[in-house]
């Protein structure tokens, strides 16, 4: 399993962290598939983002970036764990859940 860290500072730069590193595991060109996202939330708060690719031949893989650990978890088309990625600075994600409920009003 890959490990590494690095810094992002705001939330467009996951988002392209995220699809970059799913399309490697599977050896996708980057930005040729779709990727949606779910805000997850604990006793109503956002506590971490759920990403997935969705890929040829119905392969998903995934990505949960998890605030309260400030880490980025991969896993591939099995739903086997493939990498982590601790984030040493990262975007608040209260901003971002507030745009996605503007969004969807």
């Amino acid at each position: 399993m890959l490990e590494c860290s690095t810094r992002i500072h705001d939330f467009e730069e996951i988002r392209q962290f995220i699809t970059k590193t799913l399309s490697n595991i599977e050896l996708l060109k980057p930005d040729s598939y779709q990727v949606s996202e779910k805000l997850l939330t604990r006793s109503g708060q956002p506590c971490g983002m759920l990403f997935c690719l969705h890929g040829p031949r119905a392969v998903r893989l995934t990505a949960i970036w998890e605030t309260d650990a400030n880490t980025i978890l991969f896993y591939g088309s099995r739903g086997e764990r493939v990498g982590r990625t601790r984030l040493l600075a990262a975007p608040d994600i209260q901003e971002q859940s507030y745009r996605q409920a503007n969004c969807a009003a």
